[in-house]
């Protein structure tokens, strides 16, 4: 008997399922629904406790820069200045970590000997297991004071540019400190996305660069970093709601006080959840609601920049 002619196994029926493929398939709608569920749930907790200091307050809550809520007649207070510091501290991390991540996603995936870019892979993503309370003993205790030069340097030869004019701050903790901690801290996320993304470039789109005479930066310019474009978008704006709710890191960095101002050489901004941590054990009544606003509206902004993430990266995988 040839091996056409072995018996094969006849299909299930028409119309009718296996059991398994039912449960999973439950299984599977249950999970989704119910992330959906436990998002629903956040949200409707942090409104229903964020009312009671919301309808009480004297002050618009999106554009007041005070914060005097624990008084309990008339408070005033707003998370304009914290929201301020929170997108600018993300955003610097963001600019900062997003072409090295990209450098050391290359280098990984095209340049580096394979026991060596195995290595380098580890040990970048082992950046992501470091505790943040660790990153923040890091920058008070070590970089802070080492940027105390490079500021001063800054300021000096940049000083005509608003954002470094001086003087500096002399203990060095400034929004650009926390900005490159966290750097460092979202740096493992856009390197793991950007890597997987360098690895599904088609090898034929690569060859065919090769062949036609192109060097190897040419190969990667040219067919490597268009196809991994909403890749790399979509990992920096994951990185960067990342950079948004960080809280340890920032809190220790950072001086507790309420401004808004575009100089990075000098203290004085703080972020929503910086203030939260620093705030949350001595608030009482209104305050403890009040705080409570604020993380709603870190809430939202972190929400919209990964929905902003996801639509970018999905909008990429349907072009290509």
């Amino acid at each position: 008997m040839t091996t056409t002619d072995a018996p094969q196994a006849a299909p299930p029926p028409s119309g009718k399922r296996r059991i398994g493929d039912v449960v999973f398939a439950g299984l599977a709608r249950s999970s989704g629904i119910l992330i959906l569920l436990i998002l629903a749930g956040v949200a409707a907790f942090l409104i229903v406790q964020a009312w009671p200091s919301l309808s009480a307050n004297t002050a618009n809550f999106l554009t007041t820069m005070e914060w005097d809520a624990n008084v309990r007649e008339n408070p005033a207070f707003g998370v304009a200045a914290l929201a301020f510091g929170t997108v600018l501290a993300a955003t610097i991390a963001l600019v900062l970590a997003t072409p090295v991540a990209i450098g050391i996603a290359l280098f990984i995936v095209y340049y580096a000997p394979r026991k060596l870019a195995s290595l380098l892979g580890y040990l970048v993503d082992l950046l992501a297991a470091i505790p943040s309370v660790v990153y923040g003993l890091w920058g008070i205790g070590f970089l802070a004071p080492q940027l105390v030069s490079v500021f001063e340097g800054l300021s000096r030869y940049l000083g005509w540019i608003p954002l470094f004019a001086g003087p500096p701050s002399p203990s060095g903790r400034t929004i650009l400190t926390a900005g490159v901690v966290l750097a460092v801290m979202i740096l493992p996320i856009i390197t793991a996305m950007s890597r997987d993304v360098f690895h599904q470039v088609p090898q034929g789109h690569r060859e065919a660069a090769l062949a036609m005479g192109a060097t190897r930066w040419e190969m990667i310019r040219l067919a490597v970093l268009p196809f991994g474009k909403s890749g790399i978008v979509g990992g920096a704006m994951l990185g960067m709601g990342r950079a948004l709710g960080e809280t340890m890191a920032v809190a220790m960095i950072l001086s507790p006080s309420l401004m808004v101002s575009w100089n990075l050489l000098q203290s004085g901004n703080q972020t929503i959840a910086g203030h939260i941590a620093l705030q949350y054990p001595e608030a009482t009544g209104y305050g403890v609601s009040a705080l409570i606003a604020a993380g709603l509206v870190l809430f939202a902004i972190t929400l919209i920049v990964n929905m902003a993430a996801r639509y970018v990266v999905a909008r990429g995988n349907k072009e290509a």
